[in-house]
């Protein structure tokens, strides 16, 4: 018999959750639930599926921050965003994030385990009222690396460039230190920058920040 492939369910909607999972189990083992960001990397690094089934607004974060709390420890784990939302700014956050797929909760239950199979065999699953977001992608310009962050990201970016320290960036955004310094690693890597004063440079040189955006942070 041939195993059966593991998938991970984040979505903070209890409905939802009961909903879907008896879908899910026709298929696949179903090795665990979340409801929010935090909960959902710690159980996903623990229980290592092969994919998961990931909302994009989710408490704590958010879907893209799932993404970027468990793709560097494990970047073998696939992605595939369910979401009611079709915004611009949920789709291409989720698709820079290095999602699989992208479909929405209007796809029939009986699509959704074919769907979730073609990410994992590496195709981009994506509903049709996304899909035309992924153009928009390449028409982004690189001219400042900037465009390459995650919301989150450019929310780390925001609160350094304004002279915040670690700790007080961290609290600000309710995360952990340690969480902040990986996504300070991602963004120095996307923007080729080695120290935080040369990413102020960049956030205001580019326009991303103005002078009047720039204070000493929260402490004295």
């Amino acid at each position: 018999m041939t195993e059966r492939a593991t998938v991970f369910l984040v979505d903070d909607h209890d409905v939802t959750r009961l909903g879907t999972r008896p879908i899910l189990e026709e298929r696949f083992d179903v090795v665990g639930e979340a409801d929010e960001v935090n909960a959902a990397i710690e159980m996903i690094l623990e229980r290592q599926p092969d994919i998961v089934l990931l909302d994009v607004r989710l408490p704590g974060g958010g879907g893209a921050a799932v993404i970027e709390g468990v793709k560097p420890a494990s970047p073998s784990i696939r992605f595939l965003a369910f979401s009611a939302s079709t915004s611009p700014e949920d789709v291409i956050a989720l698709l820079r994030a290095g999602v699989d797929g992208y479909v929405t909760k209007a796809t029939l239950g009986v699509d959704l385990p074919d769907l979730i199979q073609a990410a994992l065999d590496g195709l981009l699953p994506m509903s049709p009222e996304v899909a035309g977001y992924l153009l928009r992608l390449d028409d982004v310009t690189p001219a400042s690396g900037l465009e390459k962050l995650t919301p989150r990201e450019k929310q780390v970016v925001r609160l350094i460039a304004r002279g915040y320290t670690y700790r007080e960036t961290a609290s600000s955004l309710n995360i952990s230190v340690k969480t902040l310094e990986t996504h300070m690693r991602h963004i120095f890597d996307k923007l080729g920058v080695a120290s935080r004063n040369e990413l102020t440079a960049r956030a205001f040189e580019t326009g991303f920040m103005r002078p009047e955006d720039q204070d000493t942070g929260g402490e004295s």
